[in-house]
């Protein structure tokens, strides 16, 4: 899935948005959310413009730059721009905010989040074509989706996609595999999502 999606993802009692494409985390984000903890915590504001000129950490965006072959930091124009940056500088950010973070931010960076947004935003385009194979009635098509769309998401316990867990969209992705499979042997959109939803239900867990 080539379209990029911004993920929001719970942080200190705020949130952190993550780009689905780049996997870039905001950083933006990251220091306004740490800063309110360390006021909380009645430690001294966490200052960007000095972390990004310690000569360390000019080091090492040196050294991720050259190995990545991009630059680990984007900064975004225009009102509620964010500074984006690779999952490994903002690893580097978050634990010179708060080194007790680092069990937390290493499940971030590792787990499977973005991976499965970006699978289901694929699969999703499979499924939409099966039913598009399925209808007789075209002009159907449009509100076909739209119902599809919605079970799944209920079945799925979703109310934001964008703010949706792993198994949420392991779930939605399997859902969708499945309905793609089995629209060659049932023939009606609503017979196909009820047997994909089980089965996806079953191997979900």
């Amino acid at each position: 899935m080539k379209t990029a999606v911004i993920m929001r993802r719970k942080f200190l009692g705020g949130e952190v948005s993550q780009n689905s494409k780049t996997g870039y985390f905001s950083a933006t984000d990251l220091i306004e959310n740490g800063n309110n903890w360390r006021k909380e915590n009645n430690l001294p504001r966490f200052n960007q413009a000095t972390f990004f000129q310690n000569k360390s950490t000019k080091d090492f965006m040196e050294y991720l730059s050259d190995e990545l072959k991009k630059d680990p930091k984007i900064n975004s124009k225009g009102k509620n721009s964010h500074t984006w940056v690779h999952p490994y500088l903002f690893i580097d950010m978050a634990l010179a905010i708060n080194p007790k973070l680092k069990i937390k931010v290493y499940e971030w960076i590792y787990d499977e989040l973005i991976k499965y947004r970006n699978y289901s935003g694929d699969s999703y385009k499979k499924m939409v074509g099966a039913i598009q194979l399925l209808l007789t009635n075209q002009s159907a098509f449009r509100e076909t989706i739209i119902k599809t769309a919605t079970k799944i998401k209920i079945e799925c316990g979703v109310k934001d996609w964008q703010e949706a867990t792993e198994k949420q969209l392991k779930l939605r992705d399997k859902i969708h595999e499945y309905f793609s499979l089995l629209s060659d042997i049932l023939r009606d959109v609503d017979n196909c999502l009820d047997v994909a939803i089980m089965k996806a239900k079953k191997e979900v867990v």
